[in-house]
């Protein structure tokens, strides 16, 4: 057999939380992990928003059944299988959300935020790699980098940012590395302007660590 490959056009889907405004200051995009639709993962969120913010939640184009009944849905960005075509088709598609969301803005007046959880922490980097957008806060909420950074993006190009990493005490995954420490001091010595974040939970993005993270974090 011969392998051959067509290029399609096909419809994405994506959330917002919040409007771009005259008033707006600040832009997130917020990338869900494996098996999670951006519905859900987009209410995560919603304690960001205020007349200044815009939240945008980009959904990943596969979708697959999460368990036998095939009753939960979930979606993917990316699988071992033809990856780099799947780079470049989610890579292309961010990039014309991007576009799309900022139409008649003017980016360097706004501070933008890419958050990746999971597998959309490494979807994040690859999509930096490409150039296209203006970022200046990259938040990588439990990423699992197996041979660092440099797969997916010159560490050069994440010093300037405002960088973080973020994981819980108790996140599974984390938790089954053979050497956990080893993996985020590998990380540190990459990137020496990343900040770590650690907090007490299990493999998901905790609304309250992140409003602290960034220093919003309302009174009780």
């Amino acid at each position: 057999m011969t392998e051959h490959h067509l290029t399609v056009q096909r419809t994405a889907r994506y959330y917002t939380l919040g409007e771009l405004t005259d008033q707006t200051t600040h832009v997130w995009f917020c990338l869900h992990g494996f098996g999670q639709l951006a519905q859900f993962f987009g209410q995560k969120f919603a304690s960001l928003i205020d007349e200044q913010t815009l939240v945008v939640v980009p959904e990943g184009l596969s979708r697959l059944y999460l368990n036998g009944e095939y009753q939960r849905v979930g979606a993917s960005w990316i699988t071992r299988e033809d990856r780099q075509h799947e780079i470049s088709d989610f890579v292309a598609y961010l990039n014309a959300l991007y576009d799309r969301v900022l139409t008649g803005r003017d980016p360097k007046t706004l501070h933008f935020t890419v958050l990746g959880f999971s597998q959309g922490a490494s979807t994040a980097c690859r999509w930096l790699n490409a150039e296209h957008i203006k970022v200046d806060r990259l938040i990588l909420w439990a990423g699992y980098f197996p041979s660092g950074f440099g797969d997916m993006i010159s560490p050069d190009q994440l010093m300037p940012l405002d960088m973080h990493y973020v994981y819980g005490r108790q996140d599974e995954f984390i938790r089954q590395m053979p050497d956990a420490e080893g993996y985020l001091r590998r990380m540190q010595e990459e990137v020496p302007t990343l900040k770590l974040t650690v907090f007490d939970g299990g493999h998901r993005v905790e609304p309250k660590v992140l409003t602290r993270l960034i220093g919003r974090e309302k009174p009780e």
